[in-house]
């Protein structure tokens, strides 16, 4: 969904509107859609800079990375965000720590379905997870350990100092 910037009323522009995105334009490969995600946004133009504030909401199915079971994750992520014009940047030389956050559109247009798909993006764990104690699968019979209550007995690896043997002789 394209904006054009110079299409803008002063009062800005308030959007509420379901996006379709494949579960391929997902940054996590086993994620998968359960419903579209929906966003409310406000799209408002100041001098040359456009300030985009929203709230994105979705539900996902994730895959647990210790059991791998499939999970449903919700998403209700708020976000500010200003693009600036591509132009000031090309007139800027070095790249500071005050230019890694900033945003830039280039022409007279900002893709919407560009910045809450990036949003959205943002919002998933690094590792998903189904619960913060998931034990994941027994190494030994192979069944989820929260589900199962496997009874096969880990051995617990011995700590390196056990291994370790002083030779003391008697010295008198």
């Amino acid at each position: 969904m394209l904006i054009d910037i110079d299409r803008l009323p002063k009062e800005g522009l308030r959007l509420s509107r379901d996006f379709e995105f494949l579960s391929l334009d997902l940054v996590e490969e086993n994620a998968v859609f359960l419903e579209p995600p929906h966003a409310d946004l406000t799209v408002r133009l100041v001098g040359d800079e456009i300030l985009v504030q929203g709230v994105v909401s979705a539900r996902l199915s994730f895959v647990c990375s210790r059991c791998l079971t499939p999970f449903e994750f919700p998403v209700a992520s708020r976000f500010d965000i200003v693009y600036l014009p591509e132009e000031i940047d090309a007139l800027s030389e070095e790249l500071t720590d005050e230019k890694i956050d900033q945003m830039y559109y280039t022409g007279r247009q900002l893709d919407l379905r560009a910045v809450v798909l990036e949003q959205l993006n943002l919002t998933f764990p690094a590792k998903p997870l189904c619960a913060p104690g998931c034990e994941g699968i027994c190494a030994v019979c192979g069944e989820i350990i929260r589900e199962a209550k496997c009874s096969c007995l880990v051995k617990e690896p011995e700590s390196g100092l056990n291994k370790i043997k002083f030779n003391v002789r008697d010295k008198s």
